[in-house]
């Protein structure tokens, strides 16, 4: 077992930033094996390495930090620890030593962060993601840090308590950017980052567009934490209104998304770039829940001198959610299920959301659900602004209890209370209609559950959708269990009796 005295230090090569690798290609080639960040430590696969990664000029050794748990037989903050077998690895770039975290007190957070933290968070110890990557976070030369982490471990407090550290509150500049896909995200984020700083004096602000605000006519951004989207953070950036001289510490929240070439990845690198041409020493943080192997090999090539937390593939798929399948002949076959199903057992269980492939899909389902008097609320890229803020706000504060969304929620959105998901659809790759994509089918399962509390996942999948199923599986090395659509509803009582519902 872990203590205080215990810390993770290793040797390696930096990465070179693309601009630089032709000039450090010929490093020295080293004895032992070289990895990718996030490899798998047990893997005794005999698949040769590519040779064009410059992440492969790497050598880390490993420390397996699973037992960094706290001692106290009285499980504090549960809530928040990640899955008792969970196996968690950190790798160091150099002989930096980090010291895992009891307490918050061990991070030598100052005084008004601290009782941020007990008082308004209501915190009392770090969960294990936390104990980690904090340290490495904050202890200086401050490197860069790739985290990848089970869903509802905690990761946003890691990056929040990363940014209002750095920040010097006397300093009225711009000092921390937290860059997130989604309004909905950006806005939760700063939720978390203001009640956290409440008793600080930091500035937060968030940089999501606006129907009725000229970002021309505002004035100079002096808020300390900026967070937002990169649409809106590019725009301030153009015309001048975001200064970027003074940034200590750069974050992208889903940043397998972000770096994704179907994403982020143009913006996300501009403003990269900017930002070190300004502040050549701003820290980088990435954390997400997944990160596609396309995603990691160009992430390992874009940040220079980084640590790195993950945890093996196949511990991602939230051991605390039930999942199920049910096979449907139609469409109005899925209705049905949700209706004299999953809706009439369910009453009293908690929040559901319900996940379509398409805008117009979510908003058929809608349609249907209501006809059959259920009170459901739709979110979807196509709403207008306020109308998806109030949306969520209503979701948020208990008024509605099923909301049918598009992917634009299946990503970091917290909602303690919402103990069912339903794919109505599978997701599928964009552009591949036989191809299922694993990582927003991980992040549609870590809706329900979080923070360990239990909860279901239905997969509501007709003929078509049957090989979707079974790669889905295949992915995660798990058979997901069967529930008959047209038995009796005892099936679908012991399923939710099973997932701790009923």
């Amino acid at each position: 077992m872990a203590d205080a005295t215990d810390s993770v230090s290793s040797t390696t090569n930096a990465v070179e930033a693309p601009e630089a690798k032709s000039e450090t290609k010929q490093s020295t080639a080293a004895a032992e094996p070289k990895r990718l960040w996030g490899d798998e430590v047990d893997d005794s696969s005999d698949e040769e390495p590519s040779a064009s990664t410059a992440s492969e000029d790497k050598v880390v050794s490993e420390l397996n930090v699973g037992e960094l748990r706290i001692e106290d037989e009285e499980k504090i903050n549960t809530f928040l620890d990640e899955p008792e077998d969970s196996n968690v690895t950190a790798v160091t770039s150099d002989k930096t030593p980090y010291t895992s975290a009891k307490t918050f007190e061990d991070l030598n957070l100052s005084p008004e962060l601290l009782k941020g933290i007990y008082v308004e968070m209501k915190f009392q110890k770090p969960s294990k993601i936390q104990a980690i990557s904090l340290p490495m976070i904050l202890t200086p030369p401050y490197k860069d840090l790739i985290a990848q982490a089970h869903n509802g471990s905690g990761k946003t407090t890691c990056f929040a308590l990363g940014m209002l550290s750095r920040v010097d509150p006397k300093l009225k500049a711009p000092q921390a950017l937290c860059i997130c896909p989604t309004r909905e995200l950006a806005i939760q984020n700063l939720q978390v980052v203001s009640k956290m700083a409440t008793y600080t004096g930091i500035s937060s602000e968030c940089a999501v567009p606006e129907e009725f605000t000229a970002s021309r006519s505002r004035a100079p951004v002096m808020t300390q934490i900026i967070i937002g989207t990169p649409g809106t953070i590019k725009k301030w950036m153009t015309i001048g209104k975001l200064s970027l001289r003074f940034m200590k510490i750069l974050v992208f929240d889903e940043a397998d998304h972000m770096l994704d070439a179907d994403g982020f990845r143009d913006d996300s690198l501009r403003i990269m770039r900017e930002i070190r041409k300004s502040s050549p020493h701003c820290q980088v943080l990435l954390f997400s829940a997944t990160f596609s192997d396309s995603v990691r090999n160009f992430v390992t090539r874009i940040v220079e001198d980084y640590n790195q937390l993950f945890v093996k593939k196949e511990e991602l798929s939230l051991d605390a959610v039930k999942q199920y399948k049910v096979y449907c002949p139609d469409e109005l076959a899925k209705v049905m299920v949700i209706r004299d199903r999953i809706f009439e057992l369910g009453e009293n269980m908690g929040q559901t959301i319900i996940f379509t492939s398409t805008k117009l899909g979510a908003s058929a389902l809608h349609k249907a659900l209501v006809e059959l008097g259920y009170d459901v609320s739709t979110i979807q890229g196509g709403l207008d602004m306020s109308a998806r803020d109030k949306i969520v706000k209503e979701f948020k504060d208990g008024l509605t209890q099923v909301l049918i969304s598009t992917d634009v929620l299946a990503r970091g959105f917290d909602q303690q209370q919402v103990n069912v998901v339903i794919n109505y659809d599978l997701p599928k790759k964009h552009g591949m209609r036989l191809e299922p994509d694993y990582e927003v089918y991980l992040h549609r399962v870590g809706r329900a559950g979080r923070f360990g509390r239990k909860g279901a996942v239905f997969n509501l999948v007709t003929a078509a959708e049957k090989a979707l199923m079974e790669k889905i599986e295949k992915h995660f090395g798990s058979q997901v269990m069967e529930v008959p659509p047209s038995n009796s509803e005892d099936d679908f009582k012991a399923a939710l009796k099973a997932a701790g519902l009923l």
